[in-house]
Order: C-alpha cells, then structure tokens, then sequence
C-alpha cells in the first residue's frame, strides 16, 4: 500500500479508518489503549502498514474494505475445504489465488458443490458461530428408490453423533433423489442420516448456502459474490449472530 507521502506504506490510523471499523481519530484512541498490533506487535501512533502486514484490533484480523473479496466455488470430487498446504487436495492451492483466504465451513472431499471463499475472517467467524441459523440446500443420490416414510424421518430428526439432527425440509424429485435444505452442518450428516435410516448416498453436491445460489457455474470454476447479492449475505450474516 502507498501513502499520500514519501514513505512506505500507510498510516495504521488511516489503514484501519479504511477497513470501515472506525474513524482515523478513534483509531488513534484504539492505538492508545493498545488494542491494535501489526504482526504481532503492539503498534504506536505513526507506525506505517506495508503490504502482507496483519493488522488486528482487539485480537481481531482487519483489512481494508475495497480488499475484501467473496467468493462462490463449484467445488469439484476430490478436494478438500482445508487451508492445510501439507494436504495435496487442499482447497487453497485448488484456487491459487496468491493470497490468504479461508473456505466458509466445510463440503467433504466425496461431496462436490457450492462452497464460498473469503479473506474477510470477521464474516467466517460469524457465520460458523451462527451454523444453525442459516440454511444450506442439497441434491442428493441415494442408492436405491426411497418411501414416504423416508422423507418423514428425515425432516423430523434422526440421531447420529449422539444427537437428534434438527428438523429439516425435503423435496422428492425422483425415487432415489431429493433436495435437503437443512441449518445445521454436523460432519457428514446427510450420508449419516441416510445411512441411519438403511441408504448410501453415492451423490451429494450443495446447490445454496444462504441466499447464494450455485446456479449454472461449472464444476471447478468460481465467481465473485458482489453488488446486491453481497449486500444481501452480509445482513444475514449479522441478522444470524443476533
């Protein structure tokens, strides 16, 4: 980043007023308290930001607005939603983006689907603190044909992991597929579930997670989320915390 004068990078006031936190004159008073650090480090009034810096305030990760990116993937069979560079599949290398980004929670490596992508730590904190207050929707495969009575177990609850799974919707499309949309995200709990109630599931690919929509975006390929469509997440993202 550059300043408005000569020297490297920009002031840690004006860097934090441009993350939409607070006013320069605020931030100096967080700077005061010592609430704010730069890799690490307590920063001081003057101190200057570069680029690759992490700032935080109060322990939390900040960084300017207009740097902030949201991102919808059709994550392909075989990778897997990890920023663990040691992992091959991992997710992060899949992207090669150049840059630190972190998957809003996870789509399993055998599962394929819309999985979002975000620098913005704030947004993936607060909606993995908010889990079962969003929805997420999936196309389902089982391995054979499925009843009536199927469906109703499956919306009313069924108990994995040492729970009862939270009331969901179903909808039939053909006798061995369905549309799930649950709010909750319980580690493998659609294969789980089905595998409960006597199925395997041998397809299993999320279409919606929230408002966004995988829609016609190709396997392994990405967009950015932006203008309304953005807007629209990042309430609900502040609606779910409340």
């Amino acid at each position: 980043m550059s300043g408005s004068d000569d020297k490297p990078g920009i002031r840690i006031n004006k860097y934090i007023a441009s993350t939409g936190l607070c006013s320069r004159r605020q931030a100096d008073t967080l700077i005061e308290q010592g609430k704010v650090t730069i890799n690490g480090s307590t920063a001081s009034s003057g101190d200057r930001v570069l680029e690759g810096d992490k700032v935080t305030v109060d322990g939390k990760a900040v960084i300017p607005e207009d740097s902030r990116i949201y991102i919808a993937l059709n994550k392909p069979l075989g990778i897997t939603c990890t920023t663990d560079r040691r992992d091959p599949s991992n997710i992060i290398d899949f992207l090669d983006l150049g840059m630190r980004i972190f998957p809003i929670g996870r789509l399993d490596k055998n599962s394929s689907g819309l999985i979002l992508l975000t620098n913005d730590g704030d947004i993936v904190n607060r909606l993995l603190r908010a889990e079962n207050n969003h929805e997420k929707e999936y196309r389902v495969t089982l391995d054979k044909p499925y009843d009536q009575s199927f469906v109703k177990k499956m919306e009313s609850g069924v108990p994995i992991l040492g729970r009862v799974t939270l009331p969901c919707t179903v909808i039939p499309e053909t006798n061995r597929s369905f549309r799930i949309i649950l709010h909750q995200g319980l580690n493998r709990q659609i294969r789980r579930m089905s595998e409960y109630l006597g199925y395997r599931v041998v397809k299993l690919k999320r279409i919606r997670f929230m408002n966004i929509e995988l829609g016609s975006l190709e396997t392994g390929k990405w967009r950015y989320i932006k203008g309304n469509e953005l807007k629209q997440l990042l309430k609900l993202a502040e609606v779910s915390v409340k």
